[in-house]
């Protein structure tokens, strides 16, 4: 397949040798960085391609997006290429467990084609509304309780000039995440792998179980040293595993 010019979506372009391509989906606030180091950690054959959405890093002057429909859509159309001719899984990261979810729904019905595995972390099933949401909060309060997440550097979050510039997007991320709910589940037929941190004080490990109610074929979990955000701190565990699920 010709490689086409670099999507907006995709940190790097997806390589025609590559066995298996993994696509690897952030939390709220987070960018394509936090998977920076994947890359080098995992078998050769194994593509590595982190998503970054609008409004950060390389993308910071873009105008962040609210709503989960036009999120899917975008990525959907980024990526929609590069799921044809090679197996594919999907990794997302509490807010990235919902995208990936709503893009396999997608990519079922537009191209009935399905990735090899989902690889939900750190994310409840997508029938549970969150319980505590903060995006709707006035921003002293928000930035407040932005600080229990640890995914935003305290230098960042105690600087308010730099933070007026960081609070539509995570104030975006925060709606989207906050927001989302299947109330009419959809099964997919794809195996998950589910992770959850062993001191995560954001969701319970009975919201994690039940993706298994998410799927018709086999849920799996597994939990990882560390609290939410366990893919910055024990990233090492997490590929670990990845790695040993993926040659199964």
């Amino acid at each position: 397949m010709r490689e086409k010019k670099d999507s907006l979506y995709l940190s790097n372009n997806p390589k025609s040798k590559d066995k298996l391509r993994l696509f690897c989906f952030p939390y709220a606030g987070g960018g394509s960085s936090v998977f920076r180091k994947w890359t080098n950690m995992f078998p050769s054959d194994v593509g590595v391609y982190p998503i970054q959405y609008p409004g950060r890093e390389n993308r910071i002057g873009e105008k962040p997006i609210k709503k989960m429909e036009d999120l899917i859509e975008k990525i959907y159309d980024s990526i929609k290429d590069y799921l044809k001719d090679v197996p594919f899984v999907f990794f997302g990261h509490s807010l990235g467990t919902k995208i990936i979810y709503e893009l396999t729904l997608k990519i079922e019905r537009e191209l009935n084609i399905k990735p090899k595995a989902l690889i939900v972390s750190a994310g409840r099933a997508p029938f549970y509304l969150e319980s505590k949401p903060i995006y709707h909060l006035k921003d002293d309060e928000f930035v407040k309780e932005l600080k229990r997440f640890s995914g935003t550097p305290k230098e960042i979050l105690s600087n308010k000039d730099l933070m007026k510039i960081f609070i539509p997007m995570l104030r975006a991320d925060f709606q989207i995440d906050e927001t989302y709910i299947k109330k009419n589940l959809e099964k997919l037929d794809v195996p998950i792998l589910g992770f959850m941190g062993t001191k995560d004080e954001e969701m319970t490990l009975k919201e994690l179980k039940d993706w298994e109610k998410v799927t018709k074929k086999t849920f799996k979990y597994e939990m990882i040293e560390g609290g939410h955000l366990f893919i910055n701190t024990n990233k090492e565990s997490v590929i670990s595993s990845i790695t040993k699920y993926l040659r199964v």
